[in-house]
Parts: C-alpha cells; structure tokens; sequence
C-alpha cells in the first residue's frame, strides 16, 4: 500500500462513525431504499420528494455516502446504491450487524478503553446497573431487545436442522440445555423427536421469557422442566441424568477460566456414557472474511458491554480448554453449508 492510500485507510478509520451513522440513517429515513428501487438512480431533489426529507439533509447524506463507496454517480448528481449499498440494504447479515452494533453496542463501545482496563463491562453502565447484560436483558429498553435477540437469532437458528440430526444420532433420552435463554433449542428438540425430555438452565430472567414461549406449545410443555442457576456461584450444580448436554452460542460468554469450571460442574456429576456436544462460530472455522470479521468484533461487545472477560473463541482454544478439565473431543461437526458454526462433540477421557 503507497503512503497515500494508507493515509486515506488511516481517515475512514477517524471517521468511521460518521459512515456507519450515515448508512444507519438512510437505512432508518427509507432513502436507500429510494434510491435502490430507481434503476437509472435519482436526483438530490427527486430522493427529497420521495422520502420527505428535506434537500439539505438528502445532499449531506448522500455525499457521505458517496464519499464511503455506498453510492455512486455515474451521471454528476444522480446517485445510484453501490454492491455495498445493495448489502447493507438487503443482506441479512450486514443489517442484523448493523442493527446491534447500533442499538446494542454503540453507545457502550465509549467505555471500551475503560473495560479493558478495569476488566470490567464499563459500556453495560449505559442500561443498567448490571454485573453482566444477561442479569438485565429482559430489563432492556425494547428496541436494544429486538436487536439483540436478532442478532443472536440469526447466528443460531440456521443451525438447528443439521445440529438436530446430529445430536439425535445416539437416541437420547434426556437433554440438558444449559444456557437456553429462549427456549428455541428445547422448542425445536421436542418438536424433532416425540419422546426426548429436556431440562433447561438458565438465569432467572430467561427462564421466565422460555418457560411463557414453551408454556403456548400443548404438545411438548410437559417435556421441559426448568431450572434456574447462576453457573458462575461457586455452590451451584448441574445435576445427573442427562444422555446430552448442550450448549449453543453459550460459552462464548464466558472466560476461559469460567469455561473451565461451567465444564468441572457438568463433568462432577455426568454418566460416563454421556455427552457434551459445544456449538460455536469459531474464529478459525469461517469461510468467508465477512465472517471472521463479525466474530473478532463480537469479541469487544462482550470486553465492553456483556460481561468484560469472554469473547469469540477459537475451535483449538476451545479443545484445549475441554483437554484441560479431563474431556476428549471425539468429532467436529461443520455446519458450514448454511451456518457459521461448529459442534464439538466431547466425552470423558476413556
């Protein structure tokens, strides 16, 4: 890279909030959307009329805009959207990203110099007074919900088909769903196999939000029992009983160290023909460098909002956390035909 194309990466990093606000706010006002559904693209004064924005407004926009590569004029003032517009308007993921780091992230992300610091989740100040977000995450303003749940969602929910086939293989008779927030998992596991029973844990908040989604379903209510637990409470404890233990998109929330005693609590009381099956998007597993890209910035949501000490692992960090309190990953399952993630398939050390 020449000094003056360094010089101009070096700027849109100062001024990267400026691009993002404005992409979130065309988004927010309709104006990509306008300027997207105009093949042959739009004028400053035609995009005003369309989105009743004032001219003023529309022009700062979409000269920044312009200026970020969102758009484009290949006539001197008649904007038309960009690869890049057309992703952040209709790509999944680009919006589900956007929508979180805003809502979500934004305002907490000021602490970050803070959290590193002190070890601790300095942005979460801007919610509540919180040790951690899932202490409150009923509790949030229901926008900043929405957008979390989606975000987590969307990460998760595409996973469920494969993840089912493979946690089913060995006709399970009870599950444990440790950390199940929703209940999606143990809605979709009951609903996949008639006879499966599942026991979920959760802090208090989720269990209530689980129990009132799974409480509407007649045909599987009677198979989930609820149990709420503070794993990080030294005295707490995962009881016996279950052929599978499962943990989607739940250790992540954790520091190695936690990690380590979350799989010490599991193991003190587990059936030596049981399994653990641990569904993550690993940093070293993407395919894609949109992916990788999302994950190692998710690392600093939870350095600065969630709980200041976790982040996106690895999949060899991962493995050698399970070595480490006497486990053996037997299997990877990659579920990269339509998923970021992957299953680590574990058991006792033989």
């Amino acid at each position: 890279m020449k000094a003056l194309e360094a010089l101009h990466e070096a700027h849109k990093i100062a001024f990267s909030p400026f691009v993002f606000e404005t992409a979130y706010t065309m988004l927010e006002l309709g104006i990509l959307e306008a300027i997207f559904d105009s093949k042959s693209g739009l004028t400053i004064k035609e995009i005003a009329k369309k989105t009743d924005v004032s001219e003023y407004g529309v022009r700062v926009l979409c000269e920044m805009a312009d200026s970020a590569d969102i758009l484009e004029q290949k006539e001197p003032g008649i904007y038309s959207t960009t690869k890049t517009g057309y992703f952040l308007l209709r790509d999944e993921m680009t919006k589900v990203n956007l929508y979180f780091t805003h809502d979500v992230c934004y305002n907490g992300l000021f602490y970050l110099k803070e959290s590193i610091q002190n070890g601790k989740a300095e942005g979460l100040k801007v919610f509540g007074e919180w040790n951690t977000i899932y202490e409150g995450l009923s509790q949030l303003p229901e926008k900043v919900k929405k957008s979390w749940f989606d975000f987590d969602h969307f990460y998760s929910d595409n996973s469920f088909d494969d993840a089912l086939k493979i946690i089913f293989k060995d006709s399970p008779k009870q599950i444990f769903d440790i950390g199940g927030n929703t209940g999606k998992w143990s809605i979709a596991s009951t609903k996949y196999n008639n006879e499966i029973k599942v026991k979920m844990f959760d802090l208090p908040g989720q269990i209530k939000v689980a129990q009132e989604n799974i409480n509407r379903i007649e045909e599987i209510r009677d198979r989930v029992e609820f149990q709420t637990i503070d794993l990080l409470d030294k005295t707490s404890e995962i009881p016996s009983g279950a052929d599978v233990y499962w943990m989607s998109q739940f250790l992540d929330c954790f520091s190695e160290e936690e990690i380590e005693q979350i799989l010490l609590k599991i193991k003190k009381n587990m059936k030596p023909d049981a399994k653990i099956y641990i569904m993550e998007t690993f940093i070293d597993d993407q395919r894609f460098p949109a992916a990788t890209h999302s994950l190692v910035a998710t690392s600093l949501y939870f350095t600065a909002l969630a709980n200041g000490n976790s982040k996106m692992y690895t999949a060899s960090a991962m493995k050698y956390i399970v070595k480490n309190v006497g486990f053996e990953c037997i299997k990877e399952h990659y579920l990269h035909e339509d998923s970021f993630h992957t299953i680590l398939e574990i058991e006792l050390k033989k």
